[in-house]
């Protein structure tokens, strides 16, 4: 920000920060009937459907660091956090809130940024920015955003209902955005005492954009929903292939099998995590933000799900006492472990 303009907070005060960056954002759901501009939002889902609601936060220092994210791409990813979760009932997404906890050390041009990335993301994806709130914060930059969604009561897919000798499904590669993490946190760390850094990144863009730039899976839901496919559950991939598999398999009171050569890794994560001496299947059973969908469906859908060339079938459910393996091609069994909140 030191190339550009800086305007203090204090200099627009709350309510006239507020207003601009609100500006510019107006409702096109029908389910909105009032948007940002009135103590609360007025939200109608259409007749027949149910109101879904999710909430993230985001902290500086914790899940993302202001020295490698710009700004632009942190409003677009926590967009993509709140849509994903609701993807992940098999809902549309069609309204956030948006809340800030901001530090005088970023300027209002800063956070203009912010707001471009969430505007461009809400645009993208015909989501509706609904209201929210800005408060000083002490402790740097801090972002919740609360996503609502709407489905028909048939439709809403929950993590609890798997059942056994279904097929384990998940949608694009896994690891590749704690890859992108890990390159972002090398090149700070090695040009940490350079004067003008050239950070290292040819070859490696894809790896950088599922971190900093990942992309809600929109199309999977148009997909099953061409095919008639109503999975049994589902769960969005943001903790980590295992974890977020142990806690559908819990919700669901069943085990789990599924196998190593089946789980798609991108070429440039294996390429980075042979450089960094990594294992990319711990990188894709453990990295999280990969913001893929994990589903099951009856094993009697197989040809549907291979005719969507979007899934791939990495296992199946077992009986609740056996628990969640990854099964090696030799056919050894590890027992998955899940990594819980990640240090960064």
């Amino acid at each position: 920000m030191e190339t550009k303009k800086r305007t203090e907070i204090a200099a627009l005060g709350q309510f006239g920060l507020i207003d601009r960056l609100t500006h510019g954002f107006s409702p096109k759901n029908p389910s909105t009937l009032r948007g940002v501009g009135d103590d609360a939002a007025v939200i109608a889902p259409p007749a027949g459907e149910e109101l879904l609601c999710s909430t993230d936060s985001f902290f500086e220092g914790v899940d993302f660091d202001l020295t490698y994210f710009p700004l632009k791409h942190l409003g677009y990813k926590v967009v993509t956090a709140g849509v994903s979760d609701i993807l992940a009932m098999n809902a549309r997404p069609s309204q956030i809130v948006l809340s800030l906890g901001v530090s005088a050390k970023l300027p209002v041009e800063a956070l203009d940024d912010l707001y471009e990335g969430v505007r461009f993301a809400c645009d993208e994806l015909g989501v509706d920015l609904a209201g929210g709130d800005t408060r000083a914060s002490m402790t740097g930059l801090a972002v919740t955003v609360t996503t609502l969604g709407h489905a028909p009561k048939e439709r809403i897919v929950y993590r609890s209902g798997a059942r056994l000798h279904d097929l384990i499904c998940i949608t694009g590669n896994l690891g590749a955005a704690f890859m992108g993490l890990r390159l972002l946190e090398r090149e700070k760390r090695v040009l940490s005492d350079v004067t003008n850094p050239e950070p290292q990144f040819k070859g490696y863009e894809y790896l950088l954009e599922k971190y900093l730039k990942p992309r809600p899976r929109t199309d999977i839901l148009d997909a099953l929903a061409e095919e008639g496919i109503v999975p049994t559950a589902m769960i969005d991939l943001t903790d980590g292939l295992a974890g977020d598999l142990m806690q559908l398999c819990k919700a669901s009171s069943c085990g789990a099998r599924i196998y190593l050569e089946r789980i798609p890794i991108a070429q440039q994560t294996s390429a980075l995590c042979e450089e960094m001496h990594a294992d990319p299947v711990v990188a894709a059973l453990n990295g999280g933000e990969d913001y893929e969908l994990l589903f099951t469906v009856p094993l009697s859908m197989q040809e549907q799900v291979m005719r969507l060339g979007l899934v791939d079938v990495i296992g199946h459910i077992t009986p609740d006492p056996t628990g969640c393996f990854l099964v090696t091609p030799d056919g050894q069994e590890i027992a998955l472990k899940a990594q819980g909140f990640p240090e960064k």
